[in-house]
């Protein structure tokens, strides 16, 4: 499509959107850019972008799809967040006006043939980026992680000069508005019940997250999620002949692992053209070392890795083999030394199982990037006596299947937020003995639109992390890891977090080191 003298409307001016707005603009497109919000945000935004001769609609008439927006519209980029159901998007789509997000639209204004490597799941995507981002670095090439996390895609495929390769980080959302993407190599990192609302079902769900291997010359995907070996059976496709490296926490077996592939994905014959996983050192070797079959060649110690929890030792083997595969590729050289390298460089994100203070035996850790369940299991995973702090915005999700594998861990459980009923009722159902105590609070209706009230919940840590300290003893860790989204109670995960960690250093009397 040429874009001088089209007419694109883009949908949404959240954090994508200004962006889009601009490189369209200064491609020659006539734009008209609409969001559904009139906050003090998107006046002053929409002021600016008038100023540069774009037409700007705010309001809900602008996003109902009528109103003339659509007249003679060639294009509709919107925003990853918009529902497919957004009456606006339906419009374009019953007038057959193509819709892409900000990543498609980036694809095809890339200036140069830069490999692009992504990572999509329910869960560890940004640390898995992160980490290749580092490793990519580390192998000396000017790399960027970009998409969900780091730069906005467009930014980043449009820098100048240009960057060797990108690691983005794909959402469900993001995946869903793609059509010619094509990367080099794509992980699914696992496949769990989230967005339901967004998707309508888990099949649909699961799809859109497979659009990360269409066409891609290598398929890395996660052996031990089920979920997701079997979305790569139903992901393949004998025209798009792809190399397929799977990772697995375990010891790696090639031949174990074609087996398990043929039974879990249903492919009539698996292919499988490499395997990373962890072996144990000799005696005296204090680490495992996560190992590249075949070849055996050794790319790190698992004590390169912070933390060491289970389920990170499984995004950095994701991250590596898709270093990795560029290497095996002939694209770019990333040898296994700067797989090491790359994990050792890298400070843990903030939210991500974050330790924040140690008293009389008692570990106090902030992992509120946890917003489901299958985010809470892994991180629950990692420690061996636990007082857990739950709760909040349930998404729908149901909590049986994580009470059920966290149950012989648990010390206790703190609740807060407005749907832990759902969590106290999986508690009395699959480990009643397990002590519980609920923090009622100021909640702020739901609400995501910056309003001041949000963040309310703020005040309520205090009574959270007191009830907490009352069940923990020497070494258990309380453990944040809501298994909920948090904008019942607060802005965002990351402010619960620092409300969190604020609390428990005022509870013990020790100051955050700067």
């Amino acid at each position: 499509m040429r874009l001088a003298g089209s007419r694109v409307v883009v949908a949404g001016l959240g954090v994508t959107g200004p962006s889009v707005v601009r490189a369209l603009h200064a491609r020659g497109a006539t734009v008209v850019a609409v969001d559904g919000r009139t906050g003090p945000r998107e006046v002053d935004l929409a002021d600016q972008l008038r100023g540069d001769g774009v037409t700007v609609l705010l309001g809900a008439d602008a996003v109902s799809g009528a109103g003339g927006v659509l007249d003679g519209a060639d294009l509709v980029v919107t925003s990853p967040g918009w529902r497919p159901d957004n009456p606006l998007l339906l419009a374009a789509a019953a007038r057959q006006v193509p819709v892409w997000g900000d990543v498609e639209l980036a694809y095809r204004l890339r200036p140069t043939d830069q490999p692009w490597l992504g990572v999509t799941g329910t869960n560890g995507k940004t640390t898995t980026v992160l980490m290749l981002a580092s490793i990519l670095r580390a192998a000396g090439h000017h790399a960027v992680a970009a998409g969900n996390v780091g730069l906005p895609v467009l930014e980043a495929a449009l820098a100048d000069p240009p960057y060797d390769v990108l690691a983005l980080e794909l959402s469900s959302f993001q995946l869903h508005w793609t059509s010619t993407m094509r990367l080099y190599a794509g992980a699914v990192l696992n496949v769990a019940p989230d967005h339901l609302d967004w998707h309508g079902s888990l099949e649909a769900y699961g799809e859109d997250k497979a659009r990360v291997w269409r066409g891609a010359a290598v398929r890395v995907l996660n052996l031990d999620d089920p979920a997701t070996v079997a979305l790569l059976g139903r992901a393949s496709d004998p025209d798009e002949p792809a190399a397929v490296v799977a990772v697995t926490s375990g010891r790696p077996d090639i031949d174990t692992a074609i087996r398990q592939l043929d039974v879990a994905s249903r492919l009539a014959a698996p292919r499988l053209d490499g395997l990373l996983g962890v072996v144990e050192g000799r005696a005296g070797v204090v680490a495992s070392r996560l190992v590249e079959q075949p070849g055996g060649a050794v790319l790190a110690e698992v004590s390169d890795i912070r933390p060491p929890a289970p389920h990170n030792v499984a995004n950095a083997l994701a991250a590596a083999a898709l270093a990795r595969s560029l290497d095996h590729g002939g694209v770019l050289s990333v040898p296994p030394d700067a797989v090491a390298a790359g994990l050792r460089a890298l400070a843990p994100g903030p939210h991500r199982i974050a330790h924040v203070v140690t008293v009389d035996g008692v570990d106090w850790v902030d992992d509120s990037k946890a917003t489901n369940p299958h985010a809470a299991a892994a991180s629950l995973a990692a420690f061996p006596s636990v007082v857990w702090v739950a709760g909040g915005l349930a998404k729908g999700a149901r909590f049986e299947e994580l009470v059920i594998g966290a149950a012989d861990r648990l010390r206790g459980v703190v609740l807060l937020g407005r749907d832990r009923a759902l969590v106290a009722e999986a508690l009395a159902r699959h480990a009643p003995e397990i002590p519980v105590l609920e923090v009622t609070g100021p909640e702020t209706g739901g609400r995501h639109d910056g309003a001041d009230e949000v963040g309310a919940g703020a005040t309520v840590m205090d009574d959270v992390v007191r009830a907490a300290a009352g069940l923990a003893a020497p070494g258990d860790t309380v453990l944040l890891a809501p298994a909920c989204a948090s904008m019942d109670m607060f802005r965002d995960y990351a402010q619960r977090g620092d409300a969190f960690a604020a609390a428990a250093r005022r509870l013990t009397g020790v100051r955050p080191t700067s």
